[in-house]
């Protein structure tokens, strides 16, 4: 045993991991433009609707209602939108989807020229949530496809920080947009050409043959993927633990208060301070890149989770503007950590012809734990205080943990992901998948 392990720390030595290793193969180096470009323009389209909405209404209430109308057609049709992307061309699927959302932000920027009627926008809004939820489960699904199992790892870094890249740079993009012109039409052009240079890198992918699902549409083929995590408890342990950590642990929707009263930073502060745990976890994300998959990825899910809660309480607690953002960076962090882990569990541990399904059902549970957590936020807030219920959201964070690691035992032993084969259990032989480009 002594032989074996140093035998694989000298291993590691010799031959450090290649924080590259995914991009090596072109169609998922396209993937991850394209998703750069996807996401950008989903923050710019926000950050412009927010803006305007907020211009024209002076009502918050009206902003609360660019979250709901997009979120419901995630929340209704997500088990369909997932047994569409296992039967059907995942690739097709991105590409009709990227259209409908591009053509949505058009609509958006005609009504913002025009000074169109409100609910048109939250129309245009409403068809982007639709073209959302067929679009995650099948791109979800069509990343997994496009680098061998031994890649994982490295790609889901890539993934996550795809994502924190355009939160870093979508809002300020839209911002500059809005400031350039005057008004949100700007943006939402922009927006509407992030969506078309998506669609064009997701266009010239080569096309890939893979396991479909053959199961005729159903009650039965619906709920696969809701069956597939229940009975797989350490996806679920995964999942659940995601939930409610962000569920109780989210500072997020209570960053306009902690700017304005308690730390009294203004407009200028806050942006620093919703750009913050991006920042962390975009850094985080390019560190793993250079680092060793986790040997023990369990602890190291359920640690980061752990500290996820730490630094929560202490952001509760301060009264100093850059210990406030420090905490805010190391949350982004630690997250970071456990979405990777979380995300190459899920998707080695899933089969090809399921992949789309559990992405939508994981997708459920992102949209409820990020929606629901800023309402959490916001009556804890109104009930306790802001900073009593950003203190006690962590500590609920912690005890998630606790709670998780005692019902999920299994999760506490699991160990490195890079040796499983998707759907497998066990270690599996070494990969004869794809080649790079």
């Amino acid at each position: 045993m002594w032989f074996r392990k140093k035998r694989a720390a000298n291993d590691a030595i010799a031959h450090p991991p290649d924080p590259f290793l995914a991009l090596r193969f072109r169609d998922y180096r396209l993937f991850v433009l394209a998703r750069v470009f996807l996401f950008i323009g989903f923050q710019i389209r926000n950050i412009a609707v927010g803006w305007e909405l907020y211009e024209r209404t002076g009502s918050a209430l009206a902003l609360g209602g660019v979250g709901l109308v997009q979120v419901v057609p995630v929340m209704v049709l997500t088990l369909f939108a997932g047994h569409l992307a296992d039967r059907s061309d995942r690739k097709r699927i991105m590409l009709l989807t990227m259209l409908v959302m591009g053509l949505s932000s058009l609509g958006l920027a005609v009504l913002s020229y025009t000074q169109g009627a409100i609910p048109l926008v939250y129309a245009c809004l409403f068809v982007t949530g639709i073209a959302r939820a067929f679009n995650k489960p099948a791109a979800d699904a069509l990343g997994w496809e496009l680098v061998p199992t031994h890649a994982y790892t490295n790609a889901a870094t890539w993934n996550s920080s795809s994502f924190q890249l355009a939160a870093v740079f979508g809002p300020a993009l839209g911002g500059l947009a809005i400031a350039a012109q005057g008004s949100a039409t700007a943006a939402y052009l922009l927006a509407a050409t992030s969506a078309l240079l998506c669609f064009s890198l997701v266009a010239i992918m080569r096309d890939h043959s893979t396991t479909r699902s053959t199961e005729p549409l159903s009650v039965k083929a619906l709920s696969a993927g809701a069956k597939f995590v229940w009975q797989n408890q350490l996806i679920l342990a995964a999942i659940a633990l995601d939930l409610f950590a962000v569920l109780l642990g989210g500072a997020v929707a209570l960053l306009p208060i902690y700017a304005k009263d308690i730390l009294k930073v203004g407009p200028v502060g806050l942006g620093w301070l919703q750009a913050a745990p991006s920042i962390g976890a975009l850094v985080m994300a390019a560190t793993l890149t250079y680092l060793p998959p986790f040997r023990k990825a369990g602890q190291a899910l359920l640690w980061s989770v752990v500290g996820f809660g730490v630094v929560t309480i202490i952001f509760g607690l301060s009264r100093w503007f850059w210990l406030s953002l420090l905490m805010l960076a190391l949350s982004g962090a630690l997250d970071n950590i456990s979405v990777v882990i979380r995300h190459i569990l899920v998707q080695i541990r899933t089969p090809n012809e399921l992949r789309g399904r559990v992405a939508a059902i994981n997708g459920v549970f992102i949209s409820a734990s990020n929606e629901l957590g800023a309402f959490e936020s916001g009556l804890a807030a109104a009930l306790l205080g802001p900073v009593l219920a950003v203190v006690s959201g962590g500590v609920g964070t912690i005890a998630v943990v606790i709670a998780t690691a005692l019902i999920f035992p299994n999760l506490r032993k699991l160990g490195a992901l890079h040796e499983y084969r998707s759907g497998s259990a066990s270690p599996s032989e070494p990969d004869t998948g794809n080649q790079p480009a």
